[in-house]
């Protein structure tokens, strides 16, 4: 999520996710042993950008993508590229979104947990049956 943020935050410049990703990953993961999950999400979220925000402005239609808040829309952008296109095996639909949920009460504002647990559970009840549980 910090990486994503700070890609967000600096205007989504493509070249700079590698170094802003080696950057926290050096800083706040020193000793990390296996980094594929984090360049699997970081990297997911980027190639599926548009689609990822095309559902979130149809899953929460009275806030356009850039007023919802920064942290909130990487939280959305990280739980949707899980319940979309993660693998159900690793992680599975109720456990991304519970999981994008304690991210924004952790690092969001007073009503980020109910906002995502809004949009992604919407998101969730449209999916095709197989596509909700492993």
């Amino acid at each position: 999520m910090q990486s994503l943020y700070e890609w967000d935050f600096s205007g989504k410049k493509p070249e700079l996710l590698k170094k802003i990703v080696e950057k926290n990953i050096k800083e706040f993961g020193p000793g990390l042993e296996d980094q594929t999950f984090i360049w699997q999400l970081a990297n997911g979220v980027v190639q599926n950008l548009s689609q990822i925000d095309k559902i979130i402005e149809k899953a929460a239609p009275e806030w356009p993508i850039e007023q919802i808040n920064i942290i909130d829309r990487n939280v959305l952008r990280i739980g949707l590229y899980e319940l979309l296109y993660g693998k159900k095996g690793e992680v599975p639909p109720k456990v991304a979104i519970n999981e994008a949920i304690e991210l924004a009460k952790t690092f969001g504002g007073e009503s980020s947990g109910k906002f995502i647990n809004g949009v992604l559970g919407t998101v969730y009840k449209n999916l095709e049956p197989s596509a909700q549980e492993p």
